[in-house]
C-alpha cells in the first residue's frame, strides 16, 4: 500500500466532510473579509515549504561553477526569497502582516533540477505558511530569470525550464 502523495508532512489526517463551513475569508453572504485574530493568543509558529526549478544541465552546471553572465544565481535568488517572506502580506490579499523572527533557505542541485526549501518562522497571532510559499515561489522566479537567457531555445522558448511541486512540508505552533 502507498502513502498518499497529496499528504503533505503535519497535514491533518482527517478527511474534510464540509470545506465550504471552514471558509474563513468570506462572510455568510459570500463576501471576502480579513480574518479577525485580534483575540487568538501569541504562538511559536514555523512553516516550510518546498519547491524545484526544472532546468537543462548546462545550465545546472554554470551555476555551479558561478559562471552565469548575471551573477551569482544563488546568493540573488536566496534575497528575493527572503524579501518575498517578508512582504507577503503586500501581494496575497487577506494576509496579516506578521513580524518575521527567523528565515532560513536552502537549496540543493541535482542534474536538471534545483530544489529551494524556505523555513519561516515568526511569534504572532497566525501562521506564516503563505510566507514560505511566497519565498519558495519568488526564489524560484529569481533563479529563471538569472539563467533565462542560456535556458532559451533558438524560437525563445522555454521547454525544459518548470517550477514544480511547489508545497508545504510542515506547519507547526507551539503556545508561548
Amino acid at each position: 500500500m502507498s502513502e498518499d502523495p497529496s499528504a503533505a508532512e503535519g497535514s491533518n489526517p482527517e478527511p474534510r466532510t464540509d470545506a465550504a463551513e471552514d471558509l474563513t475569508h468570506t462572510t455568510e453572504d459570500g463576501d471576502v473579509q480579513m480574518v479577525d485574530v485580534g483575540d487568538k493568543p501569541d504562538s511559536e509558529r514555523r512553516a516550510v515549504a518546498v519547491g524545484e526549478i526544472r532546468l537543462q544541465p548546462g545550465t545546472i552546471e554554470a551555476i555551479r561553477g558561478d559562471e552565469v553572465g548575471k551573477g551569482d544565481v544563488l546568493a540573488t535568488a536566496r534575497i528575493g526569497a527572503i524579501q518575498a517572506v517578508k512582504h507577503t502580506w503586500e501581494t496575497i490579499p487577506m494576509c496579516h502582516q506578521i513580524p518575521i523572527t527567523n528565515v532560513d533557505t536552502a537549496f540543493d542541485l541535482d542534474d536538471d533540477r534545483i530544489e529551494l526549501r524556505v523555513a519561516v518562522e515568526t511569534t504572532g497571532k497566525t501562521g506564516c505558511e503563505m510566507e514560505a510559499l511566497e519565498g519558495v515561489t519568488t526564489g524560484l522566479n529569481v533563479v529563471w530569470d538569472m539563467v533565462k537567457a542560456v535556458e532559451k531555445n533558438e524560437s525563445g522558448q522555454y521547454p525544459e525550464t518548470g517550477i514544480e511541486n511547489v508545497r508545504v512540508l510542515e506547519k507547526a505552533k507551539h503556545e508561548t
